[in-house]
């Protein structure tokens, strides 16, 4: 195969580790009701068990860029597989909330750490005409996984448990994220742009490092509220888990139709214009949650945050190369995506415990609004190095 032609193997390789990593990591909406119920654990608790994971992969991303920078792709995404199943079969043992901490909150940051950001390291260096759309491909992984992998739970939950639903998810991990972690490669760095741009010390003493940086942080409280807890909040409105586990399914539905459309935006508007408009469009979709509690209404919300989110993560990689070059392209997005990790840290723990303490969610979700509109301010600023 042509060296030329190898990329696009890369992008499905990328798309197969993100589609399993990320369907995992947000089937966890499928699993809140039965961990709520067997460990009597508050809502504040169990949303910390995904955030955690969350927190850690986004915090990883670093030192997983850096090594993918190092040593390749390839080994840095087959240690990330192994650990993603290490830790699904250890929780699918577990006798508290606590052992959820240490089984999947850790088993599978790491994992996904190892995985996500230098799969999107490695695509981006083979594309220079193309790069949106190849970003917008392999990033659609997610929202597959979004998508496919909230039902395909909660079906293994009603035949196996959810204890055996996480075997099941473990044994899925292994065969085909084995195989795609198997194929990925790094482009050779002698070849068109691959070895041109920053390293990542002189990218940290940027002004666009860090206002991309505090976008992030902002926009991981609005990103995350909804994975964890648009699905309790439907049944509170009275409806049933099928159509909670649904909601979160139509997310990754619209990101899907995001992650294709926002090639034709950026090449429209531009590429950070267009990523500050992402940001713009889920903080709307946020307000109209707050204001949403029937089936049309939440539909539309689900499937608009869904559009606007999956146009954010596939532009935020070609916003990050035009920036700073391909040099150290994994490290610097790995550093980068440390400030979706605080976000995600606090936002569904502090949306949980505000309804653990008020019964409502209605002001945390204004608030992720307000500070994810504040992130597309920081971002229109920034102009592409020449």
């Amino acid at each position: 195969m042509r060296s030329s032609s190898y990329g696009w193997v890369v992008v499905l390789c990328a798309f197969t580790l993100m589609f399993l990593g990320f369907g995992i990591a947000y089937s966890f909406a499928a699993f809140f009701r039965a961990f709520e119920t067997e460990f009597g654990a508050s809502r504040a608790h169990v949303s910390l068990v995904f955030s955690l994971c969350a927190f850690l992969y986004f915090l990883l991303g670093a030192p997983g860029g850096m090594l993918a920078d190092r040593y390749g792709a390839r080994r840095v995404a087959l240690a990330g597989v192994a650990l993603l199943a290490a830790g699904l079969a250890a929780a699918s043992g577990a006798k508290s909330v606590e052992v959820l901490y240490a089984t999947y909150s850790i088993g599978l940051g790491i994992g996904i750490g190892l995985t996500y950001v230098p799969s999107v390291g490695a695509v981006q260096p083979w594309f220079e005409k193309h790069r949106v759309l190849a970003s917008g491909i392999a990033v659609s992984g997610i929202g597959a996984g979004n998508l496919l992998a909230p039902p395909l739970a909660a079906w293994w939950i009603d035949a196996l448990g959810w204890r055996g639903a996480y075997l099941a998810l473990a044994a899925c991990t292994l065969v085909l994220g084995g195989a795609a972690a198997a194929a990925i490669r790094n482009r050779p760095a002698g070849q068109g742009r691959a070895s041109e741009g920053l390293r990542l010390g002189a990218a940290l003493r940027t002004r666009n490092f860090w206002a991309l940086h505090a976008s992030l942080v902002l926009s991981g409280f609005g990103c995350f509220v909804p994975m964890v807890h648009l699905g309790p909040y439907a049944m509170d409105a009275g409806h049933p888990e099928s159509f909670a586990v649904l909601l979160v399914s139509l997310i990754g539905l619209g990101s899907l139709a995001g992650r294709f459309a926002i090639g034709g935006i950026a090449a429209r508007f531009g590429r950070i214009r267009s990523l500050a408009l992402m940001y713009m469009g889920m903080a709307a979709m946020l307000v109209l949650w707050r204001a949403s509690t029937g089936v049309l209404p939440l539909s539309v919300m689900a499937v608009g945050f869904g559009v606007f989110y999956g146009g954010f993560v596939a532009a935020f990689p070609p916003v990050v190369m035009d920036l700073f070059g391909a040099r150290s392209i994994a490290g610097i997005i790995g550093s980068l995506y440390t400030g979706a990790g605080v976000g995600t840290l606090l936002g569904p723990p502090l949306a949980g415990a505000a309804y653990d303490s008020t019964g409502s969610y209605g002001a945390s979700i204004l608030g992720a609004a307000a500070l994810t509109l504040t992130a597309a301010f920081a971002v229109l600023p920034l102009r592409a190095r020449r």
